[in-house]
């Protein structure tokens, strides 16, 4: 039976590290969903469409392949601006949810994270993990790692931002951030990368699937 790993979770919770490290611990292709909406932001910008288009991005969505996600610039503050203005569109969801269940149907499985795996797009998924943190543990994570960049940065700017990242993410009307019922949850308030990867060894060895 494939195994697919769902991991949900608010900003700088460690998910997208720990998905990294069990993608490469069980052997399966990961996919950063984040990134999704960046790649067609960017994508969108240089064809010249109009992304404010619906339909025109959602067009781009449709042409999305995963090697337009290897470009590494797309972490920066400019694709998550594109990213912004390009996610709001129904067509650009309905092509990358599309894009999404495709790469989680591979064969022998996949390891997905981002806001809405368990919920929307592998509600079967036979692992859900929602990773967590405290915002105050987020925003330090955060900012030590913007400083570590050498970008001069404020904690408590960062704290701000982080809780209304959480706000706006719980709130919206499609596809909430929360954890799906099934979820187990990882608070990684307390914990290194080794022992977050350890819990969900534990978690995922001793699921059935």
């Amino acid at each position: 039976m494939a195994l697919v790993i769902a991991i949900d979770g608010p900003a700088a919770a460690g998910k997208g590290t720990l998905a990294k490290r069990l993608a490469a611990h069980y052997g399966l292709p990961h996919l950063d969903t984040g990134l999704l909406y960046r790649a067609v932001g960017r994508l969108a910008r240089e064809r010249g469409v109009d992304l404010d288009d619906p339909e025109a991005a959602g067009a781009v969505a449709r042409d999305l392949v995963p090697s337009h996600l290897d470009d590494g610039t797309l972490r920066g503050h400019e694709a998550g601006e594109l990213a912004s203005r390009v996610a709001a569109h129904p067509p650009v969801r309905q092509a990358l949810d599309a894009f999404q269940r495709n790469f989680a149907a591979q064969p022998g499985g996949a390891v997905l994270d981002g806001r809405d795996i368990g919920t929307v797009i592998c509600p079967d998924a036979p692992v859900k993990l929602f990773v967590t943190a405290s915002p105050e543990v987020r925003a330090r994570r955060r900012t030590d790692e913007l400083l570590a960049k050498g970008r001069p940065v404020d904690y408590e700017t960062i704290l701000t931002e982080v809780r209304e990242r959480d706000r706006r993410d719980a709130g919206r009307s499609v596809a909430p951030l929360k954890p799906a019922a099934d979820a187990r949850l990882l608070d990684t308030s307390e914990l290194g990368i080794e022992d977050a990867f350890r819990a969900a060894c534990a978690i995922i060895d001793g699921a059935p699937h």
